[in-house]
């Protein structure tokens, strides 16, 4: 069911999601990191799909090999090409039956996968991106967490990448402060993919009504926008080197 719904193996998605994302943490060696692009545009948001749509595997393979975690690509391989292996020779069987059940929803895995991962990387302090607080974002009180196996508390899921899903609603009571001090980006009643929505349709303003600001002292509209622009910032060749591993 994975494979048909996801486009991959459980194993690919292991090895690209845990073995990938959560050691590199968005930083310029994560494959699907945000950094280098302009968070708040939609012609930057198309190029960070299609590269990833086209050229994932070839990137994979050579993390992998650089990594020389060979089993690893070895099982990413054969997930991923048996996949395609199988839709190819399902299109000759029944072709229309083939769009139904592979095509369209691998085709919309991949842009909700990407469209998630940009509204929860979109937000990146520029002096401190490898910060889990200041690099990922936390929704709440979204029926998207309902669904989701609270999903939304992305920032308590980098900092414990297997954490159980039902602590992350205590983890974020319990270290309430230190998600004050490092004021993290927290929005209520919306899930990543509106987060994701709201920023390809320039409404920075609809995101500033649904932050949740910590501080005692609270910011105008104005000044949560000013927050959101500096932390959309593209990075630039130079800064993205500097964190390079």
């Amino acid at each position: 069911v994975i494979a048909v719904f996801c486009g991959q193996t459980p194993e690919t998605y292991y090895i690209h999601h845990i073995t990938m994302h959560h050691a590199e943490g968005n930083l310029p060696n994560d494959l699907s990191s945000t950094m280098k692009y302009q968070r708040d545009s939609r012609i930057a948001w198309l190029r960070y799909f299609f590269r990833f749509f086209f050229f994932i595997l070839v990137d994979m393979t050579r993390y992998q090999v650089r990594k020389k975690r060979y089993p690893l690509l070895r099982k990413m391989l054969i997930g991923e090409l048996s996949f395609y292996a199988l839709t190819a020779a399902m299109m000759f069987v029944n072709w229309q039956a083939t769009l139904v059940v592979f095509v369209v929803p691998f085709l919309a895995i991949r842009v909700l996968m990407m469209a998630g991962n940009w509204g929860q990387h979109a937000f990146i302090d520029p002096d401190d991106p490898g910060n889990d607080f200041k690099s990922a974002i936390t929704c709440i009180n979204a029926r998207y967490n309902q669904r989701a196996f609270n999903d939304g508390y992305h920032i308590s899921h980098h900092l414990v990448a297997n954490r159980h899903w039902t602590d992350h609603p205590g983890e974020l009571l319990d270290n309430i402060d230190a998600y004050r001090e490092n004021d993290a980006i927290i929005f209520e009643g919306i899930d990543f993919f509106m987060v994701w929505l709201y920023l390809m349709l320039g409404r920075k303003d609809w995101l500033a009504d649904r932050f949740v600001d910590l501080r005692e002292e609270k910011r105008s509209k104005e000044e949560i926008i000013a927050l959101f622009d500096r932390r959309l910032k593209k990075f630039s060749p130079e800064q993205l080197e500097a964190y390079r591993k």
